[in-house]
């Protein structure tokens, strides 16, 4: 009796454990960039992944600040924000700083702010 219970239980584990998603099914699951992106949208990966170093005033060696509209727009028209955090996992240069790599959604949408002109609201 114990022994059809055991393998009942490991079927039964088996089976829940299966799962028919594939990587496509997930990766589909992220959603779209906004019609237009503004600083509006852009604004909290700045605030949550760069302000720890980009405040004001900057720390522990940062160039600049990015606690502004005014601030981000410059560090992407002048300063290659967009190709820091675009590079890489490990690659000399990557901000934030020590990693870990923005997620690619934040990239993706950063980089369609300047598309869309890198407007304020």
């Amino acid at each position: 009796m114990s022994l059809k219970l055991i393998k009942l239980l490991s079927l039964s584990v088996f089976l829940t454990a299966c799962s028919s998603n594939t990587y496509d099914d997930v990766e589909a699951d992220t959603q779209p960039l906004p019609e237009l992106v503004t600083y509006q949208e852009v604004q909290f990966i700045f605030d949550n992944a760069c302000l720890q170093c980009h405040s004001n005033p900057p720390q522990n060696g940062a160039p600049m600040s990015l606690v502004s509209f005014e601030n981000v727009r410059d560090a992407v028209l002048t300063r290659g924000l967009i190709d820091r955090i675009s590079l890489p996992e490990g690659e000399s240069g990557l901000m934030p700083l020590g990693g870990p790599r923005l997620p690619q959604q934040n990239i993706e949408l950063i980089a369609q702010w300047l598309e869309d002109g890198l407007l304020e609201n």
